[in-house]
């Protein structure tokens, strides 16, 4: 199952599509987009194509976004939401439905921690992905976000095929 990850931004906003087999994990590819644009409908329009470009490329079959969390800067936070609204709407032209997950699930889903350290982060995602280096910022996060959903994934596919052994009562 391939399965994408989404870290939205308005000025940067990583993607990675990460291979999940049985308990194997392999990246497939990723990046960062960085907004290129005189306004916020130019910058929102190349990230939008730039994210459907990628999901071509990259054919996953899930994807998953990280959700918004709560900011202090309403204007920022709503900025935010604009990229995410974008980054839905290319994942579903592309017929993927995505999962949404917060900042700490997702950092407890690849450092066991809701609460590390973005190094930390980088750090796992290296190590579960077995890289030669840590990847990039934006997209170590979308990596960790494109991790949380397919071991999720696993785990809830290993939940029903035990409910479905178990015997009526």
């Amino acid at each position: 199952m391939r399965v994408l990850g989404i870290d939205p931004g308005s000025i940067a906003t990583g993607y990675g599509v990460v291979s999940v087999e049985g308990s194997t994990l392999r990246r497939i590819g990723g990046g960062t987009i960085r907004a290129k644009g005189d306004t916020l409908a130019d910058r929102l329009a190349y990230l939008q194509r730039a994210l459907s470009r990628a999901i071509e490329e990259l054919a996953p079959e899930a994807a998953a976004l990280e959700s918004i969390f709560s900011a202090k800067n309403a204007r920022s936070a709503l900025i935010l939401g604009h990229a995410r609204g974008v980054a839905l709407a290319a994942c579903g032209s592309a017929g993927l439905g995505p999962a949404e997950y917060t900042p700490q699930q997702v950092k407890s889903a690849v450092t066991g921690y809701g609460r590390a350290e973005k190094s930390q982060v980088m750090l796992m995602v290296q190590r579960l992905l077995s890289l030669a280096a840590p990847p990039p910022s934006d997209e170590a996060d979308a990596l960790a976000v494109a991790i949380c959903h397919g071991m999720g994934m696993r785990v809830r596919a290993s939940v029903r095929a035990s409910r479905t052994l178990e015997p009526r009562t």
